[in-house]
């Protein structure tokens, strides 16, 4: 192999760099928020395990991702049939009893003895596959696409019966992008778009779970113990932060007032503790993500890689937005935590394939211009 072939992109490394910056810092933010919690329970011997669970997900995900990238991104497309199969099957798998494990009125999680899994995080990887693979570079009947499009939506309504509306509105996001970025005819585009619509508009106006929570998001003061305390602690804690922040570890709603705040409200007490400045630092990395993400999709050496990678990057990029959205107070709450940031297993594990597969796009973009300048000179 020649030092050209070795050689990784600017773009590749600022993105390994990037994505190892917000995980140190979630680290930090994760043992900082969830000790605080435990000291206070007089649970001494808990304090780090919320760190030590995330340290041990993030050597589970390197494991997981050296056998994503041996295989390759190609390689992956093809094996994306068999993917989807699989999850849509572990999506079915948290409806089961003794299997599935049901959090305030939500099925998420699969349980087999000490492994807790959220199958729905991956359908985000997997969807982007399975359409590309047999989209890209095709010429596809209506037939055919809308066939595919069936398969897609399976995983897809699975995660919305869940519920998690969440996920669903970020899969449906995903395949309008995977949708433009195919050049798939603007006049199909009609049929996924309603369907989507429609479903959304019924989840807002049927479903309990979905009311409740734009109830909380409008008027968070009337559940104040209830659906409306993590909103309205949320903005507390974001508030009280002011520009430069009480102080790393002088946070106090993460004594309880803010439950479970390193997951989906992490960003609340790092908000409070570094303050206006520091949450503009963390925005800055998450756009850089996208910057870097979206330069490598423009470079890509194949089509299907440079839609992988944009749709990957909007994917994640999208769910940064989100959360900060909701903890912030903008959005009612959607169960997303913040990519490599919140404590969470499957988001973790999810988040490391995507930085995985892009870093792969750039690596096989490098070496294909690598062979390609040998070969000319």
């Amino acid at each position: 192999m020649t030092f050209f072939e070795k050689k990784i992109s600017w773009q590749s490394f600022g993105l390994l760099a990037v994505a190892s910056v917000i995980f140190m810092l979630g680290v930090i933010m994760v043992f900082n928020a969830s000790s605080a919690s435990a000291l206070e329970h007089h649970a001494f011997h808990k304090r780090h395990y919320a760190m030590v669970r995330q340290l041990f997900n993030f050597i589970v995900g390197l494991i997981v991702c050296y056998g994503f990238w041996k295989i390759g991104y190609y390689e992956l497309l093809k094996l994306s049939p068999i993917l989807l199969a699989l999850i849509s099957i572990s999506l079915l798998l948290v409806f089961v009893p003794g299997i599935g494990r049901c959090v305030n009125g939500s099925r998420r999680w699969i349980v087999i003895g000490s492994f807790v899994g959220q199958p729905s995080e991956f359908v985000k990887i997997v969807m982007p596959l399975y359409f590309i693979h047999h989209v890209v570079g095709k010429e596809k009947s209506v037939k055919e696409l809308l066939k595919i499009f069936a398969v897609i939506c399976v995983p897809i309504v699975l995660v919305l019966i869940e519920p998690s509306n969440g996920i669903t509105a970020m899969l449906a996001a995903t395949f309008i992008t995977l949708l433009f970025l195919s050049r798939v005819s603007y006049k199909w585009w009609l049929w996924p778009v309603l369907a989507f619509g429609i479903m959304g508009t019924v989840a807002v106006i049927k479903v309990p779970y979905v009311q409740a929570r734009i109830q909380s998001y409008l008027h968070p003061e009337r559940d104040l113990l209830g659906k409306g305390h993590q909103p309205f602690q949320s903005k507390v804690a974001m508030g009280s932060g002011g520009v430069l922040g009480k102080g790393l570890g002088k946070s106090m709603q993460k004594l309880s007032y803010l439950p479970e705040a390193q997951n989906d409200y992490i960003a609340a007490i790092f908000a409070e503790e570094v303050g206006f400045i520091g949450v503009i630092i963390l925005i800055a990395l998450y756009m850089l993500i996208g910057f870097l993400g979206f330069s490598i999709a423009l470079q890509a050496s194949t089509a299907k890689g440079a839609v992988l990678a944009a749709s990957i990057t909007f994917s994640m990029c999208l769910q940064a937005f989100l959360n900060l959205a909701v903890v912030s107070g903008l959005l009612p709450s959607t169960g997303l935590n913040l990519p490599l940031f919140s404590q969470g297993g499957s988001s973790l594990l999810a988040n490391m394939i995507a930085i995985c597969l892009l870093l792969n796009i750039g690596y096989h973009t490098s070496k294909n211009r690598a062979l390609e300048w040998t070969k000319k000179y």
